[in-house]
Parts: C-alpha cells; sequence; structure tokens
C-alpha cells in the first residue's frame, strides 16, 4: 500500500477531533477523558490523527513539501491507534492508523530520517535485535532451563521471548517464569536461542518495510521447521504483529498464536497449572496497546467503498486481548482488581510504542506518567500489565514520581501465585 491508496480516507476526515477524546459516552471523567498523548504533551492540531490526515492530504495532493519540522510532527506519535479506534465509533470509512503507518513509509522513503531510527535500524541488521545487544547472548535467559532447542529438534510449543526480554537484565526472571509456569504446565515447549531474531514489527512502525518482510520470513521459516502446534510470546508488540502484520505481508504462521497471557488462562482454567499461593494486592490493569486495540487479528484488506465495508472486516479495537489478563488476574488468590477509567480498546498508551521511546524520551515519560496517575486514581496498590515496554517505561515513570505504586508483569503474579518462583530458590 502507499500513501495514496488512502486519499479518499483523508478527505474525509471531518476535522470533528473526535480522535482526540474517548468516545463521549465512555467518559468518566474530564480529568481522564483525552485518549491521544501526543496531542495532550504539544497541544496543536497538527500532532492529533486528523492534523496528521491533514498533513498526508497536503503532501499528497502537492500543496506543501515535506521538510524535518513535518516530519518530526509524525514521527511524534506512538501509533498506539487510539485515534483510530475512537473515529471508527463514529465513522466506518476511515483508517487512521494506515495513514499514519504509511506517512512513517513516505518520510524514509524521502529520506526524511530520524538519527535515533536508524540507529535502531542498525542494531537490527547488526545483532538481529532493537536494542544492539549482541546477538550470541539473546539466549542467554534460558540458561538452565530444561527448554528444546528448535534448530535440533521439534516441539509442541514454540516460545518467542521477544528483544526487550531477551536483554532487559531486570525482566530477566519475568521471561524465566513465563517459561517455568509453561513446564509446570506440562508442556513442551522449545526456543530458538540464540538464534531468535526480532519480529521486525518496530522496523515497520519506523517506517522501514523491507527489513520488516525479512524478519517476517525468517520467522515463518523457523515455525515451520519446529512444526510447533502453538508459538505463544510474551512481547505484546510480537503478538500484534504476528497476528495482523504477518498475514497482511502475506507470511501467515501456520500455528496458532497466543500471548502468553491467553495460554496461561488456558492451562488455569483446564487444572493443568494451579494458584495456591495467596497475592494479597489490591490490583489495577493496564491495556498494552498492542495486545488490546493494536492486536486485532487480520480481517483482510477491503478494495471497495470503504462505506459499503462489512462489520467484519473493520479494525474497530474492540477485538484484541482484553479477557485473558483480566481473568488470570481474577484467578490470584487474594488479589482484587480495579478498573482505571481508560481501558479496553480506550486505554490510555503508556508511551513506549512507535520509536518514540527511542527518539522522544521526555514524552514516552510524558505518556507513562500520565498513566501512572491514572492507576494512582484507582486507589489500587499494584498496577499490572503484559507487555516489557510497558513495564519498563511505567516503572520508570512510577520511579521518577516518587509514585506509592508498583509496577508488575501478570507473569510475575501468576509466578507467585503458583509457587514457582518459590520452589527455584529453594
Amino acid at each position: 500500500m502507499a500513501l495514496s491508496d488512502y486519499q479518499r480516507d483523508m478527505e474525509g476526515c471531518s476535522r470533528c477531533s473526535s480522535c482526540k477524546w474517548v468516545p463521549f459516552n465512555q467518559i468518566k471523567s474530564w480529568r481522564f477523558a483525552k485518549n491521544c498523548p501526543s496531542i495532550c504533551r504539544y497541544n496543536f492540531h497538527a500532532y492529533s490523527g486528523s492534523g496528521r490526515m491533514i498533513i498526508g492530504l497536503s503532501l499528497l495532493t502537492g500543496r506543501s513539501e515535506l521538510n524535518d519540522a513535518v516530519a518530526e510532527i509524525v514521527y511524534k506519535c506512538q501509533l498506539c491507534g487510539a485515534c483510530d479506534t475512537a473515529c471508527k465509533v463514529y465513522r466506518d470509512d476511515i483508517d487512521i492508523t494506515e495513514v499514519l503507518l504509511e506517512l512513517r513509509a513516505h518520510c524514509v522513503e524521502q529520506g526524511f530520517l530520524m538519527v535515533e531510527h536508524m540507529a535502531v535500524i542498525d542494531a537490527l541488521k547488526r545483532e538481529d535485535n532493537v536494542l544492539g545487544e549482541p546477538k550470541a547472548k539473546r539466549g542467554e535467559w534460558a540458561e538452565g532451563l530444561p527448554l528444546k532447542d528448535i534448530n535440533k529438534e521439534r516441539c509442541e510449543v514454540l516460545f518467542h521471548a521477544g528483544c526487550r526480554y531477551s536483554y532487559d537484565p531486570e525482566l530477566r526472571e519475568t521471561v524465566r517464569g513465563a517459561v517455568r509456569l509453561l513446564l509446570e504446565a506440562g508442556q513442551d515447549v522449545g526456543i530458538a536461542g540464540a538464534e531468535e531474531s526480532c519480529c521486525g514489527g518496530r522496523a515497520y512502525e519506523l517506517g522501514y518495510r523491507g527489513e520488516a518482510e525479512n524478519y517476517a520470513e525468517d520467522l515463518l521459516s523457523r515455525v515451520k521447521a519446529s512444526g510447533a502446534r502453538i508459538l505463544v510470546t510474551p512481547c505484546a508488540d510480537g503478538y500484534a504483529h504476528f497476528r495482523y502484520l504477518y498475514p497482511r505481508m502475506g507470511k501467515e504462521l501456520p500455528c496458532e498464536v497466543l500471548h502468553i497471557t491467553q495460554l496461561l488462562e488456558r492451562l488455569v482454567s483446564e487444572g493443568r497449572l494451579r494458584f495456591r499461593e495467596e497475592v494479597p494486592l489490591l490490583l489495577t490493569y493496564h491495556d498494552p496497546c498492542h495486545l488490546g486495540r493494536m492486536g486485532e487479528p487480520y480481517l483482510g484488506d477491503w478494495k471497495g467503498d470503504k462505506l459499503q465495508r462489512p462489520m467484519s472486516m473493520k479494525r474497530s479495537g474492540r477485538k484484541g486481548v482484553y479477557e485473558a489478563p483480566r481473568n488470570l488476574l481474577r484467578a490470584l488468590p487474594g488479589a482484587g482488581l480495579v478498573e482505571m477509567e481508560r481501558i479496553r480498546e480506550y486505554a490510555w498508551c503508556c508511551g513506549a510504542g512507535g520509536g518514540v521511546y527511542e527518539a522522544f524520551p521526555e514524552f514516552a515519560s510524558f505518556a507513562a506518567r500520565e498513566r501512572v496517575e491514572e492507576a494512582l486514581a484507582t486507589g489500587a496498590e499494584g498496577l499490572a500489565t503484559a507487555c516489557p515496554w510497558c513495564v519498563r517505561v511505567l516503572r520508570d515513570a512510577a520511579q521518577e514520581m516518587g509514585a506509592e505504586i508498583q509496577v508488575y508483569d501478570l507473569v510475575d503474579l501468576a509466578l507467585q501465585a503458583a509457587g514457582v518462583a518459590e520452589k527455584e530458590r529453594v
């Protein structure tokens, strides 16, 4: 696809500004009524979904030219999908997120690049991960765990750790814990170890399409060779890209794709994983964008008039993963769940997506602090989520704020409830 393919979407934008707000019938208070970190931070229409639609149309029709200032506006966006979801409450014929992605690709094609994003792509090319860490160390997180090496043998469940879980030292026990829970439930788990590569989704979001397709092809061949029946990942970004981006690129994976929360929920409901230990915490849950509204499966591309597009092919954000994480939280003995005001497909972004964390860290921190404030307003003792990027930026924000709330990965809470973590320390 190209920017020109979305001309009718851009022309159809009525500048109603619904993209800036949680849908009106979902608003609980004025304090938490907005949905777009970019327009909230920069307070100028160009930084909204509608504003970027205007930019795209102006560039496409030759009314203005791309320059560094315009490109920076394009890049100061988490690509969280909140504007698109809100728009679709009122309109059926506009795909804002696709326009934003095409604007990124257009900037790259025209040579308007972010130095920080170029560093990410260079890291991918050198070490096959977005953090620039040595590829040879990618599998070190799994040392000592009784896992199959899919480079040598076949498995039932292929576990894809993802870039941040593979290298972030503070998340090392979380990713190890995810595998320990699967083993505790009797799953036949394999990993690629040092041969695992990035899913490529971050490259796609930054506008580097060729790199994204290369990584999709690599994973597709690896899944086929493993014989895996299930591909499971604890990374929300990877999950969204496996479920939506890969099939859209013609690289649909020949297995069931699950986020770790979905598989754990299944194992608990089937009695294969038991929660026995108390988790006496009042928790609130943050919906990761890529697990929620951006985690909808690929529905197919509608080629005709979008006014005639059936609901079954409209990406509304409602078909993301919302129940599995909450069901896991409800299954924790002694734990309570209290919701924030902006949840599910209308959740506020943590701030880390779309290359913002790398290029504009102060903007990412702004969005994360806003989410911590919303969590604090619930009176919860803990903020749980299910994405390593969310955990990283929310923990950092809570620490910077001196907030009296602990940020948890849902896997860590499940570990505590299953008693698996305690077993390993004996």
